[in-house]
């Protein structure tokens, strides 16, 4: 005999309406590693959609720390964190903590760049919450080296985009990109302007845009982890707010893609 049904029991249960959802592996995703590189706009709202769909172990990448202007559309920043110029990384740590207290978040202040290949190797999948072109790169490429899923996403304004690699099949991030993609791939630059060499003029950003495109980036992860790699976007989907449309777009194979001529 198993324990007696207890009324309100459903209600109690976390996770009951994600359960209802016939091909989603909550198994899995209770287990998943996560990479989840950028803690900004982005990357609150990722990681708040992780947090609540049951994500527990996430590793946040982020070398910036939090100014004011972050605090209208990054649910886990502060006034205070502003004024304490609290990494962002460890902000967003924080924040999952606050939303799901058996989550095991982990922040690393650093540059994508600086850490070990093993930190992709490690995930099962990776999320881009970038706002620069050469994290982007090395993120897709180190990612697609090491046979992992990497979706990326971004956004200017109402207009925002988010692009599903999953190695070794189909297009990578890399193979979409352009020359003018290749003209600042080499240039570092941070919102807050530290130790810039090169910077961007600051592109428009608002709370809705983030919120959907983000929300898309964490529905993408829960099929990988769940083995729905069939149902999983496999072209760069965009969103237009102002025209109230989403589109996708076919994204083909680059035969000279430097990470493909890699495999």
């Amino acid at each position: 005999m198993g324990e007696p049904l207890r009324v309100g029991a459903i209600d109690d249960d976390r996770f009951d309406r994600s359960k209802r959802v016939g091909w989603l592996d909550l198994g899995s995703v209770l287990r998943a590693n996560v990479l989840m590189i950028g803690a900004g706009a982005i990357g609150n709202e990722v990681a708040k959609d992780l947090a609540l769909s049951g994500f527990r172990r996430i590793k946040i990448v982020d070398m910036d720390h939090v100014v004011g202007s972050n605090l209208n559309r990054c649910l886990f920043f502060t006034p205070d964190d502003a004024k304490a110029r609290t990494s962002k990384a460890e902000a967003v740590a924080r924040g999952i903590r606050a939303q799901s207290p058996d989550a095991q978040p982990i922040a690393v202040v650093d540059r994508i760049e600086n850490l070990g290949e093993s930190v992709f190797g490690e995930a099962d999948v990776v999320l881009g919450c970038l706002d620069n072109i050469q994290a982007r790169i090395h993120a897709n490429s180190h990612a697609y080296l090491a046979g992992r899923p990497y979706i990326d996403g971004g956004m200017e304004g109402f207009v925002g985009k988010v692009m599903v690699t999953r190695p070794p099949d189909g297009a990578c991030l890399q193979c979409g990109m352009n020359r003018s993609h290749a003209k600042v791939a080499s240039l570092r630059f941070s919102c807050t302007g530290k130790d810039v060499v090169f910077h961007e003029p600051r592109l428009a950003a608002e709370v809705t845009t983030t919120s959907i495109i983000a929300a898309i980036m964490v529905r993408e992860a829960l099929k990988v982890v769940s083995g729905k790699v069939e149902m999983c976007l496999s072209n760069a989907f965009y969103y237009d707010g102002q025209r109230n449309v989403s589109e996708e777009y076919e994204v083909a194979v680059d035969p000279n893609c430097t990470v493909h001529l890699k495999i």
